[in-house]
């Protein structure tokens, strides 16, 4: 399949949200993109039985829930080997203690990060920007044990300060690790371990300076963070739009109203 080149002149920038005059209450099918939307359910529904492994459940389920971050994992065996992995089941899980989260699927082999993240030495996890995401793909390869990533990626390591496995100089966002928690995915059917979840502690942060905004929060149209989709598809950051949170006190009368209004029709 011919594909046009990558647009580089493209930019992150923001938007109003889709249907920016929607009211508390208001259904989906009452504004113009809403009843587009719905349309689609004319169509049906497929559904899937995920007690049948089927060969569909896997790339199913990865190019449905997306955008999905990617952990990009640099971490040292008890022997001195060296790591470096993207894995895109990743996020953040808590504020206090800061910890974030990734898996390693247990397939073939059990992955080095995985037995990494275990021996007590930390790991760093790495965010990965547009201009070095080659660099980073090819670390996904299927290397047999204890083979050195860094070698084929072209990346540079940076020290670190708390843990001895060395960050990625080229990311802008870089957290250091201590194992807070592995848990051990273990399929209720045929009882093999299947995944291992890992529960990362994030003890310090390397946070470049020219992509922090005047709040000193990341500026996403500078920071350029790139997302995992379906098969050997990835997304960047395209139009974002701002959608303030609700605040109870400040929308009471409203929310009253809209509420009175859904039990009576």
């Amino acid at each position: 399949m011919s594909l046009p080149p990558f647009d580089h002149g493209a930019h992150t920038k923001y938007t109003e949200p889709p249907n920016v005059s929607w009211t508390l209450g208001q259904k989906v099918e009452n504004t113009e993109s809403g009843r587009k939307w719905l349309e689609g359910e004319e169509q049906g529904w497929q559904i899937i039985n995920t007690a049948e492994d089927t060969p569909q459940l896997y790339p199913l389920m990865t190019s449905a829930i997306v955008p999905r971050p990617v952990a990009f994992v640099s971490s040292i065996s008890e022997a001195g080997a060296e790591n470096l992995a993207p894995f895109s089941y990743f996020n953040t899980v808590t504020r206090n203690p800061p910890i974030v989260s990734f898996s390693c699927r247990n397939a073939p082999r059990v992955k080095d990060t995985a037995t990494n993240a275990k021996n007590g030495l930390g790991f760093t996890v790495n965010i990965i920007s547009e201009p070095f995401v080659e660099n980073a793909n090819v670390t996904a390869i299927d290397a047999p044990p204890d083979f050195d990533e860094w070698t084929i990626s072209g990346l540079t390591k940076a020290p670190s300060i708390h843990v001895k496995a060395p960050r990625v100089k080229e990311s802008a966002f870089s957290m250091e690790c201590d194992l807070f928690q592995a848990i051990d995915i273990v399929h209720p059917v045929s009882g093999d371990i299947t995944a291992t979840l890992i529960l990362a502690h994030v003890k310090y942060i390397h946070v470049r300076k020219d992509v922090l905004n005047e709040r000193g929060v990341v500026d996403i149209t500078k920071y350029k963070p790139i997302a995992r989709l379906g098969d050997i598809s990835y997304g960047r950051v395209g139009d974002v739009f701002r959608l303030p949170r609700p605040v109870w006190e400040q929308e009471r009368e409203k929310i009253e109203q809209a509420s009175e209004n859904s039990k009576q029709s």
